[in-house]
C-alpha cells in the first residue's frame, strides 16, 4: 500500500474487530457450554481460523498502520491466538500443552485487560476474556470439564460484551454511565 494512501478509518477497522472478536468468543464460549444440542466446541474452528484468526489478524496490521497502538496488539495478537487455537483444536498437543498455552494468552488478555482505555466496559470485556482462558486452562490442567464448561460461559459472555460494544459504535448507544457537566448523571457514549 501506498504511504499516502489511507488504510482506512480505525474506527471502522475498530468496530470491525470488536465484532470478529464477540462473534468468535460467543462460538467458542457456546461450544464449551454445550448448551445447544449437538453443538461442540469444534464446531467453532472455522469461525476461529478465518474471523478470529484471519480477519482480526488483518485488522490488528490495519489498526497498526492507522496509528492505534492499543487496537493493533489486540486485534493481530488476539487473531494470532484463534489462529494457532483452531490449528491446535483437534487435540495434536497434550492438555497441559493446551493449559500453557491458555495462560499465556491470558497474560495477553490481562495486558489488554490493565491497559484498555475505553473505560471500564471495555476493561471489563477483556477482563472476562482473561478470566475465560484462565479457567480454561487450570480446566486442562486438572481435566476438568466442569471448569471449561463455566469458562465456556464468561467467554460467551466476554464475546456478547465485545459485540454490544461494537453495535453500540454503530447505533450510537450507550456503554458507559458518566456525569454531565451539570453534576446530573448522564449516559456517555463510546
Amino acid at each position: 500500500m501506498d504511504n499516502g494512501v489511507s488504510a482506512g478509518s480505525t474506527a471502522s477497522t475498530s468496530t470491525l474487530g470488536n465484532i470478529a472478536l464477540g462473534l468468535t468468543l460467543l462460538a467458542f464460549g457456546i461450544g464449551h457450554t454445550a448448551i445447544v444440542s449437538g453443538v461442540s466446541v469444534a464446531n467453532s474452528v472455522s469461525l476461529a481460523t478465518y474471523v478470529g484468526g484471519l480477519a482480526l489478524f488483518v485488522l490488528g496490521v490495519l489498526e497498526f498502520r492507522g496509528g492505534n497502538g492499543f487496537n493493533g496488539t489486540a486485534f493481530a495478537g488476539l487473531g494470532a491466538f484463534w489462529f494457532t487455537w483452531a490449528n491446535g483444536a483437534d487435540g495434536k498437543v497434550s492438555a497441559h500443552a493446551a493449559g500453557l498455552f491458555l495462560v499465556l494468552f491470558a497474560l495477553l488478555a490481562l495486558t489488554l485487560t490493565l491497559s484498555a482505555a475505553s473505560g471500564l466496559f471495555g476493561q471489563g470485556a477483556y477482563a472476562l476474556l482473561t478470566l475465560s482462558l484462565l479457567l480454561l486452562a487450570v480446566g486442562s490442567f486438572a481435566d476438568s470439564g466442569g471448569l471449561a464448561k463455566v469458562a465456556g460461559w464468561v467467554a460467551a459472555l466476554s464475546g456478547l460484551m465485545f459485540w454490544y460494544g461494537a453495535t453500540a459504535a454503530l447505533a450510537h448507544w450507550p456503554t458507559a454511565l458518566g456525569k454531565s457537566s451539570s453534576g446530573r448523571g448522564a449516559v456517555a457514549t463510546g
